[in-house]
């Protein structure tokens, strides 16, 4: 299980080269992604949290409201099916800390959001080309369904689009 030591708050400026560097390790599960690129993510981020273990960033949820102007394929798609969900555009977790609970616990930390705020689903995509059965099966665990799927980015990969009742 992870640490005593564990702590949620929510990602700042200053975590963008630790983001950058987790975010890039768990490719192709999510966009190489640079500085420049995920300091504006954040600044239209409509929520975010930082995993941290004694002050050092372990993992991290960056995800969506509805009525955003994020242009993501993936995010236009819930956002143009519901106005009462959250989107996690990207979570990611140490590879050294993987299976530890962390993953389950900031998925923990986006359901008590989306319950404070009376939301029906969080809302996620995980990739089907290229494979991703490990997050497929987390998700499925967490309680997802499969709702759709899709081609993106020019057809290069394909998605599950995924959706929880909260």
């Amino acid at each position: 299980m992870h640490s005593p030591d564990m702590s949620f708050d929510a990602l700042t400026p200053t975590d963008v080269p630790r983001l950058v560097e987790l975010n890039d390790a768990a490719s192709p599960a999510v966009p190489i992604t640079s500085e420049t690129e995920m300091a504006a993510l954040l600044d239209i981020a409509g929520f975010t949290l930082a995993a941290r273990d004694g002050g050092a960033l372990i993992g991290f949820v960056i995800g969506m409201r509805a009525g955003s102007s994020y242009a993501s394929e993936n995010y236009r798609f819930f956002d143009a099916r519901s106005f009462d969900f959250l989107y996690v555009d990207r979570i990611v977790i140490d590879d050294s800390q993987r299976g530890t609970g962390i993953g389950r616990a900031l998925y923990g930390e986006v359901f008590e959001l989306a319950r404070s705020e009376s939301l029906r689903e969080v809302t996620c995509e995980v990739n089907l080309d290229p494979p991703n059965p490990e997050s497929l099966a987390f998700h499925a665990r967490l309680g997802f369904d499969r709702i759709g799927e899709q081609a993106t980015k020019g057809g290069s990969v394909t998605v599950a689009l995924l959706a929880a009742v909260v």
